[in-house]
């Protein structure tokens, strides 16, 4: 092995060491909501969801990377899910979005990646579709990929994304822990001028409700005043947009990704997906002029999922009377709010392209100040 070589690998493995999962929120007594968290408090609570994530650090400005969220474990283009798309803020590249407000379906994974990296993502979920068996009369795919800007961090003009990273994180997704922080789409991202990154986060509601689960995970790479649980962690911190140049202002971006197990039309997920905005609100996420903040919600409810190809004239479905959606709003609101600070927890400091350094939100101070507001479950 050559000093280049030798010296790239000593990099990546040093990076790499930060990716072990840290603490979340939870791990300090910070409770988010009333609700139930599900067993892993992740998206993958939701029974069938599939993560995979492949991330990508090469030399010193290579800071990108692929998560992809499959709803279930068959093929997605014959048995579609119910889906809605609801843009908080459209500054933003999501591929796929007027085919699923059409027909309120999705038909392959999603997949989040880099903004110039959306083509590449597109390309390889066309083929990961076409190249299965029962697809060989398929001449159409809808690719659903949803982007951040990691410019920052990592050199986004070399387009290193490649077809093969996101066929490796399709290929990788399993059920089970989701890593968070600086991993797949979140390797470079930034969040209220801290390290942001992958996060996830769950809720279960009452039994006597329908005990439905509520998963969500994003991708956080936007600004605002941070707050955690109530606590204006931004102003005690005089870390904030537009008090000083060291990040210009409050844009970028957050891509939410919302799936329940309750049987639920288009038209009650994209109610749902406008919850999720009030969740990135209530982190103190102001949704700004450059932010694309965008939310994809669906359902896995077995009863409900499409067959591409039916001898029936109809589609028969059950979904929930819309007076009893309240408590999915909430776990809704729930579980994006804390999923956005577990991105914040988990991410490492960070150096990247053009010698660009972000440090990893201060969690020391950050629960000091919790105690002094009295807000650490003791």
């Amino acid at each position: 092995m050559n000093k280049q070589n030798l010296l790239t690998l000593i990099l990546t493995m040093t990076v790499l060491h930060g990716f072990s999962q840290n603490k979340r929120l939870r791990d300090y007594g910070i409770e988010i909501g009333v609700l139930k968290t599900g067993p892993l408090n992740a998206i993958t609570d939701v029974t069938g969801v599939l993560v995979g994530q492949e991330t990508i650090i090469e030399g010193d400005s290579v800071r990108t990377g692929v998560t992809a969220i499959l709803p279930h474990g068959d093929n997605i283009y014959q048995l579609k899910v119910p889906a809605a798309i609801y843009i908080g803020n459209g500054f933003g590249k999501l591929a796929g979005y007027s085919q699923v407000k059409e027909l309120g379906n999705i038909e392959t994974p999603i997949v989040l990646t880099n903004t110039l990296s959306v083509p590449a993502a597109s390309e390889a979920l066309i083929s990961y579709t076409l190249e299965q068996a029962e697809n060989k009369e398929v001449h159409s795919v809808n690719s659903v990929v949803g982007e951040t800007n990691d410019s920052w961090l990592n050199d986004i003009r070399g387009r290193h994304v490649k077809q093969s990273h996101v066929l490796n994180a399709i290929k990788k997704a399993k059920r089970g822990v989701v890593s968070e922080g600086n991993v797949g789409a979140g390797t470079g991202t930034i969040c209220f001028g801290y390290k942001g990154g992958i996060g996830t986060a769950s809720r279960v509601i009452p039994e006597t409700l329908g005990g439905y689960t509520v998963g969500v995970l994003v991708q956080t790479n936007f600004g605002g005043v941070l707050e955690i649980n109530g606590v204006p962690i931004a102003k005690e911190l005089k870390k904030y947009p537009y008090r000083d140049k060291i990040l210009n202002d409050a844009d970028g971006s957050c891509m939410m990704i919302v799936i329940t197990d309750a049987p639920l039309g288009s038209r009650n997920l994209e109610r749902m997906a406008k919850r999720a905005i009030m969740g990135l609100a209530k982190t103190g996420g102001i949704a700004s002029n450059g932010s694309g903040d965008y939310v994809i919600a669906l359902s896995t409810a077995k009863e409900n999922l499409i067959p591409n190809n039916s001898k029936s004239l109809f589609n028969e479905h059950k979904v929930l009377r819309n007076d009893e959606i309240s408590p999915l709003f909430l776990a809704t609101i729930e579980a994006t709010e804390e999923a956005i600070l577990n991105s914040l927890f988990a991410a490492e400091t960070t150096k990247g392209h053009n010698g660009h350094t972000i440090e990893a939100l201060p969690v020391n101070k950050v629960i000091e100040l919790m105690k002094t507001y009295n807000k650490i479950k003791n």
